[in-house]
């Protein structure tokens, strides 16, 4: 080579390590893990050995993350006669984790907190917001995996909610059914409403028909990162008496034999 061209140089000593790595099994097998940070496997593996993962303590599950691949030795090393000297590993932000997290209702509506736990037995409380729903990403800074020489990763939390035997939800809005007599449904009157915060009074009018929808304002679910409500959404399901007594049957016929063509 040309002892005054420093590029050259570089090169030949990079062949030369080439040559050095595909001789040795051991060796070719942590360039095909790590690439051109071959020579760094050693330390990798013990920082990866220190942070196994995350858990919940509450029937979580872990997180694992492994090394990106890379590209075939030569590939790396002929890519152009310029290419990036020395080899030697540049410092990375490590890379941001996932977790899903499944919620109730009733913690989406109030907000809550889980603790999450590492294998080496620290301890992280995390406070979940009031108004999360279903994708809604909770970011934790600095907790994700380790960087190569630069800070660490972020961890997310990926929420999901769980299906509630009473409320739908759409969005921030929430329906129910509300069961309503049919004398109150025929002459109106008053019925009460089960919303996430207790129960509230609906006036019922007069004449009102199966299946109509009334609308609570900001009786729904929070609106995440604002002090806002969504609507409760109330659907009538008209409930017929059972077991009637013959004097009631015999008011109800009367009342069929004044109204013969209305029903």
């Amino acid at each position: 080579i040309n002892p005054g061209d420093k590029s050259a140089e570089e090169k030949f000593k990079q062949i030369n390590e080439a040559y050095e790595v595909l001789s040795d099994q051991e060796k070719r097998q942590k360039y095909d893990k790590y690439g051109d940070r071959w020579q760094y496997a050693d330390q990798f593996e013990q920082a990866r050995r220190q942070q196994p993962g995350w858990n919940f303590s509450q029937g979580g599950g872990r997180v694992y993350f492994s090394e990106e691949g890379v590209g075939s030795l030569f590939d790396d090393l002929l890519r152009g006669f310029g290419g990036r000297a020395g080899g030697r590993p540049q410092p990375r932000r490590g890379r941001d984790l996932e977790f899903p997290l499944e919620l109730t209702l009733e913690e989406a509506f109030s907000g809550t907190t889980r603790t999450l736990g590492m294998a080496d037995g620290k301890r992280l409380e995390v406070k979940i917001p009031s108004g999360v729903k279903d994708g809604s990403r909770v970011r934790i800074s600095g907790k994700g995996a380790e960087g190569y020489g630069g800070v660490k990763g972020d961890l997310y939390l990926v929420t999901s909610v769980r299906p509630h035997r009473l409320f739908r939800r759409r969005g921030d809005d929430l329906y129910v059914d509300v069961s309503v007599p049919l004398v109150v449904a025929m002459l109106g009157g008053e019925v009460k409403v089960t919303t996430p915060k207790g129960r509230l009074s609906l006036k019922i009018p007069p004449e009102t028909q199966n299946g109509r929808v009334f609308r609570l304002a900001r009786q729904g679910m929070p609106r995440l990162g604002s002090s806002s409500r969504g609507d409760l959404l109330a659907r009538v399901r008209i409930v017929l008496p059972t077991k009637l007594t013959q004097r009631e049957k015999e008011l109800l016929k009367q009342l069929e034999q004044l109204r013969p063509d209305k029903g």
